[in-house]
């Protein structure tokens, strides 16, 4: 599929952010570690189903040190509405162990030391880089992978090659914002089933609907 110009990208990026100029993560959370948390527990699954369980939880286990003191069988009942929650509940006591014993309780803002607690792949740890720590990261979750490529924003079929064609291809001035833009199209307008693009500011420029 053909690619947008710099031009095109740069009129898309100036219409999402005239629409949203500052775009939030879905996710609830109180802090880095809650962040963490609730990106981990995202996992296939919803933001909505997982904010529903995590609004209780983090009024109990807002620190790694509360977390731990839950432990697996006190988190569980918390997260059990959420897919694959044993997993998820050895991750998240895994890695608040390890933020305790490795980075003095404290959530990281560097990626690769991320990426070393239980749970946390790439796109985790880019999630947490970008909201909290305001790093132009671009995490590539299945919105993005879909979208991106669809539109003419980005090349590639796997989420480390859409995530690289991005960097290279988003203006630097969006690259805050950029990642939330494309996911919340992805998630309410250009949708897998029966996208909205009668309803899409940007249709104009997407490349599928110049096919």
């Amino acid at each position: 599929m053909e690619l947008l110009s710099s031009a095109e990208i740069t009129k898309i990026m100036q219409i999402w952010q005239a629409q949203n100029p500052n775009p939030a993560s879905e996710l609830e959370y109180k802090n880095a570690f809650t962040l963490l948390v609730a990106v981990v527990l995202s996992a296939q699954a919803t933001d909505k189903s997982v904010n529903i369980a995590t609004r209780p939880l983090f009024e109990f286990a807002d620190t790694p040190q509360k977390m731990l003191e839950l432990g697996e069988e006190g988190l569980i009942p918390y997260i059990k509405s959420i897919g694959l929650y044993k997993n998820k509940a050895k991750h998240v006591i895994g890695l608040s162990q390890k933020l305790l014993e490795d980075f003095d309780g404290e959530v990281p803002c560097d990626r690769e030391k991320l990426m070393t607690l239980p749970g946390v792949g790439r796109k985790t740890a880019n999630v947490v880089l970008n909201v909290v720590f305001h790093q132009p990261t671009m995490p590539v979750d299945t919105h993005l992978l879909r979208v991106a490529p669809k539109m003419g924003l980005a090349e590639g079929s796997t989420p480390e090659q859409v995530e690289k064609s991005l960097l290279e291809r988003i203006p630097a001035e969006f690259m805050q914002h950029a990642h939330h833009w494309i996911l919340l199209h992805g998630r309410y307008v250009c949708t897998a089933r029966n996208p909205k693009c009668k309803e899409c500011v940007v249709s104009l420029y997407c490349k599928h609907n110049q096919l």
